[in-house]
């Protein structure tokens, strides 16, 4: 990174006098006003970065406390992807941005997944641009619910792609559609996809046969990494489940399993069943960071918890499950709603009643506003922009532990593509070690805590 202030030098820059005031230091806080993480004497004064960094920063901050100082972490995470947010992110109304994944975890821009393939089981899927451009990075596909394998249904848009597209695409999609910004971890990944079903509930055997597929195809396609999004039947003993015991074969010959276990920790009974219980996996529950890198913003999602009927802890660590940016199924109702959305929410006051009357039955609720004032509009835009969850025309936010699993998939290939001697069981330990608990939440719905993208894939890299 290039110096903040040319007068100081860059250690200077990083490490104000231990007898800086409060004021200088954080507004009367020892914590950082943006990330709260605390810091002793490494406080960097917005006075001395370029103004249009600094306005970025205080857009991002949780509150609008004044502050004139933040952490070197922050100023260098907000440096590197300064260009980005400016010209590529959705600002909210708050003036505040949509933060991608990768600046949310503060994930290490070294390593992308190159070399390394991340299989994912689900319904169905799609190939959407940030899988297929420049290159295509789908390696294979196979639909199992199709003795020939019918190629045809990855190109079909319909109700069962949509949850394998987001998932794989949250995990590997390079961003295209947003120039970038928008893209996974392991947005140079390989991926295969594996469909398992039509549509409905996914059962034991469907994500057994998935499993069985993985294992007889992992060298043709060098699959490192499998991502169930996916729980099956009910509780069983890893000790005479056949798809626990497809878990631990994959383990076996080097494959990393990454399971979701679900979002019933809502619920009275909220158990963790079969693939995410197998003991070799990676059981992935849900984090609500409330799309901020503000670490004292950090609470629960509603996601499942054990211990299982063998005893385990599941889950292992817990990942972002709310306010994940994923793409829109082109090609479909929500995608002309969402398209529509962005055109009158960039649209001139005067034109918004001529677009929606070129848009006529995309979305009722407009159409029935076409008498309504343009102050009424706006409000109508901005609702149904919270409702839809809708980013941009291309991208929405998504919720559930269906998205945790892909995201700590991307580490994962972050982790093997800096050390790919890495065996399941290491990369695991690795994750565990890295992650951080929440405070104030009990142990067993969070198990290891919070996974920490960049100290894992450092300590991956360290032991090669």
């Amino acid at each position: 990174m290039e110096n903040l202030n040319p007068k100081m030098t860059p250690q200077e820059t990083f490490s104000l006098p231990r007898h800086s005031t409060i004021a200088d230091r954080a507004a009367g806080d020892a914590a950082c006003p943006v990330c709260s993480r605390e810091t002793r004497d490494e406080y960097v004064p917005l006075a001395s970065v370029d103004t249009e960094l600094a306005d970025l920063i205080r857009a991002n901050a949780p509150d609008t406390a004044e502050f004139r100082a933040v952490c070197a972490r922050c100023v260098r995470l907000f440096e590197r992807a300064k260009d980005h947010i400016i010209a590529d992110a959705a600002m909210q109304k708050d003036g505040s941005h949509v933060l991608s994944t990768p600046l949310r975890l503060d994930a290490d821009e070294r390593f992308t997944g190159k070399g390394v393939t991340i299989a994912f089981l689900d319904s169905g899927f799609y190939p959407h641009a940030d899988l297929t451009t420049p290159e295509n990075r789908i390696v294979a596909y196979r639909n199992l619910v199709d003795e020939d394998g019918d190629l045809s249904t990855l190109f079909q848009p319909d109700v069962a792609s949509w949850h394998g597209m987001m998932t794989s695409v949250v995990a590997a999609g390079n961003g295209s559609l947003s120039n970038g910004f928008y893209r996974g971890i392991a947005s140079d990944a390989d991926v295969v996809l594996v469909k398992l079903a039509k549509t409905g509930r996914i059962t034991d055997q469907n994500i057994e046969d998935g499993l069985a597929w993985v294992l007889e195809h992992r060298e043709e396609h060098n699959i490192r990494v499998v991502n169930i999004s996916a729980g099956g039947d009910y509780e069983k003993s890893y000790l005479n489940d056949p798809l626990s015991q497809a878990v631990e074969a994959c383990s076996a010959v080097g494959i990393v399993v990454v399971c979701a276990v679900g979002n019933a920790g809502h619920m009275p009974t909220h158990p963790v069943v079969p693939p995410a219980s197998a003991p070799s996996c990676i059981a992935v529950g849900g984090l609500d960071d409330n799309n901020s890198i503000n670490r004292a913003k950090r609470g629960m999602y509603r996601s499942s918890y054990g211990p299982t009927v063998d005893g385990l802890q599941k889950p292992e660590v817990i990942a972002s499950s709310i306010w994940v940016p994923a793409p829109i199924l082109p090609n479909t109702p929500t995608a002309d709603q969402a398209e529509l959305l962005s055109l009158l929410d960039k649209a001139k006051d005067e034109d918004l009643h001529k677009i929606i009357r070129e848009h006529p039955s995309v979305d009722a609720e407009l159409d029935a506003a076409l008498d309504r004032p343009v102050h009424v509009i706006r409000q109508i835009v901005l609702l149904k922009f919270r409702r839809e969850s809708v980013i941009t025309r291309h991208y929405k936010y998504v919720d559930g532990t269906s998205f945790a699993a892909p995201i700590v998939s991307s580490v994962v290939a972050q982790m093997i593509e800096a050390n790919p001697s890495l065996t399941p069981s290491e990369v695991k330990r690795i994750l565990i070690s890295t992650s951080e608990r929440l405070p104030h939440y009990e142990v067993d719905r969070q198990g290891w805590g919070v996974i920490d993208a960049r100290k894992a894939v450092e300590i991956a890299h360290s032991k090669q």
